[in-house]
C-alpha cells in the first residue's frame, strides 16, 4: 500500500561496560555532547525535552520530547531532522528509540528510528539518517570506551 510507511532504521551496538554507563551516553545532556551533539538538553523523564543542537553542516537543531524511559533499559524521543529533509518525515516529527539488553557479549544497545513515509522525500531522508546514525553509534562507542579506560 502507499500509505505504509518505509521500515524503520534498526542498528544494533554491543558495549562490554556497565548498562548504567551505557544507558548514561543517552539520557545525561554532558555525556550525550561528547559523541551525539555540541549541544544538548535532555529532562530523562517521559513529557521531558530531549534537545540536541548541531553545528557543522547540515547545521540543526532538534527540539525533541521524551516518549518512553525506563532506567538504564530504554528511553524513546521524537525527533526533528534538518531543514532539507523535514518534507521526508511526514506531518509530524519522526521517533527514536534506545533498547539496552544485557547479552554475552556486554550491553546491546538497539536504536530504532521510524516514521518515513514511502516516498521519495521519505527514502531520502531515510537514508540520511541511517548513515547519520550508523556514523554515531560508532562515535558512541569509541566514547564510552574513553571515558570508561582514558
Amino acid at each position: 500500500m502507499a500509505d505504509e510507511p518505509l521500515d524503520p532504521i534498526l542498528i544494533q551496538v554491543t558495549v562490554a561496560l556497565p548498562q548504567a554507563m551505557v544507558f548514561g551516553a543517552f539520557s545525561q545532556s554532558e555525556k550525550i555532547q561528547g559523541w551525539l551533539a555540541e549541544k544538548a538538553l535532555v529532562e530523562a523523564t517521559v513529557g521531558g525535552r530531549y534537545e540536541l543542537e548541531f553545528t557543522y553542516e547540515p547545521a540543526f537543531r532538534s527540539a525533541g520530547e521524551v516518549t518512553h524511559f525506563t532506567a538504564d533499559t530504554d528511553i524513546g524521543f521524537t525527533w526533528q531532522p534538518p531543514g532539507i529533509y523535514a518534507d521526508g518525515v511526514g506531518p509530524g516529527p519522526s521517533t527514536v528509540y534506545v533498547r539496552l539488553q544485557e547479552s554475552p557479549e556486554g550491553i546491546d544497545v538497539t536504536l530504532e528510528h521510524s516514521g518515513w513515509p514511502a516516498t521519495a522525500p521519505g527514502e531520502e531522508a531515510r537514508s540520511w539518517h541511517f548513515h547519520f546514525w550508523d556514523e554515531r553509534l560508532r562515535r558512541f562507542k569509541e566514547y564510552l570506551i574513553r571515558a570508561a579506560y582514558g
